[in-house]
């Protein structure tokens, strides 16, 4: 029988009791030991729902439990530097959700202080374990549609009006990280980087800014050497858009709005070859892109498996969005360094 992992999870945030918490009660190979809110009265009924052994003031409560030996900081984007390295100072793993930091420096600091401490740190990018997600990797990988030669990806939804003017959303404030593109543009920066399989060599970008200082809507673009390039869209004041296609010398990849959270039901994708208006649906069996990724972070923590994307992978992505960031507020190409 497969040893549990027993993890922490630092605050109550929606991400955490929607999907992490459920897919770490519905693995085989992990359990929640503790978890830290600063309103522990509200987090008991989440405790009770899964099987939540105990349920702290605070989140250096978790960190000292001598039982926890992962955590997951599901905890607004200003706070994973600070949360991370304290808990590798504490001896704990690390799931951090994305993006892994405000910025790059942030984020090589983090990984510097995992090393040091001998732990885990990965970032939580879901899509990445699903099974279409999967498909289509392998798929691309082996020359299926040809030359790889455009990744459009779109994350874009529309926040609350009322939420959005008031501006008191940690989504809409710079001082805890917020913006369009750390929020949903980090998804559409690591999927052209994850499919292309190299990094871009220059960027551009226009952005819309919200009073606070904070963009609300973002397109991107990214040029890869040989020829490659990205279209990258955030938006907090758009319909939604959930996607991302690949166009190849041969045939074309589409999703459709789900691309990134298709929950459990069956996942679908579409390939047209080079010269078809219309091409061939295929199914992929519904899964829990959650689920998956916990227990794989289970496996390389208890020695069964090597890490998918290592936290090498984040700082590139960090470095990337920075890029963007400046492309948008300089109205330049900014040229991505080695």
């Amino acid at each position: 029988m497969t040893e549990l992992l027993a993890w922490g999870i630092l605050g109550a945030a929606t991400i955490a009791r929607k999907c992490v918490i459920p897919a770490i009660h519905a693995s085989s190979s992990n359990t929640v030991q503790v978890i830290g809110s600063r309103d522990p009265a509200s987090a008991a009924s989440l405790a009770r729902k899964h099987d939540i052994q105990s349920v702290v003031e605070g989140y250096d409560a978790v960190l000292k439990d001598p039982h926890v030996e992962a955590v997951y900081i599901p905890l607004p984007n200003h706070l994973h530097r600070e949360w991370a390295i304290n808990a590798f100072e504490a001896g704990k793993h690390v799931l951090c959700e994305k993006p892994l930091a405000v910025n790059a420096l942030e984020a090589a600091e983090m990984i510097a202080a995992a090393q040091d401490a001998g732990k885990m740190l990965m970032e939580g990018f879901m899509y990445r374990f699903h099974p279409r997600s999967r498909r289509i990797f392998q798929m691309t990988a082996e020359g299926r549609i040809g030359v790889l030669k455009l990744v459009r990806a779109a994350f874009c939804y529309r926040m609350d009006e009322t939420l959005r003017r008031s501006g008191k959303n940690f989504r809409l404030r710079p001082e805890t990280g917020g913006g369009a593109l750390l929020d949903v543009g980090c998804y559409g920066v690591s999927t052209a980087r994850w499919f292309f399989g190299k990094e871009p060599i220059s960027v551009q970008a226009q952005a819309e800014y919200h009073p606070n200082g904070v963009d609300v809507h973002l397109v991107g673009t990214l040029k890869f050497e040989g020829g490659g390039l990205a279209v990258v869209e955030a938006s907090f004041i758009s319909a939604l858009q959930q996607t991302f296609t690949l166009v190849g010398s041969g045939a074309v990849v589409e999703l459709p709005h789900d691309a990134y959270i298709p929950w459990e039901k069956d996942a679908v994708y579409s390939i047209r070859n080079v010269d078809q208006e219309t091409g061939e649906t295929i199914t992929v069996p519904g899964d829990d892109e959650y689920r998956l990724m916990v227990e794989h972070f289970a496996d390389v923590v208890q020695g069964r498996s090597q890490l998918d994307h290592p936290p090498e992978d984040s700082l590139a992505n960090m470095r990337i969005l920075d890029a963007l960031a400046e492309a948008a507020i300089s109205g330049r190409t900014v040229y991505i360094e080695e």
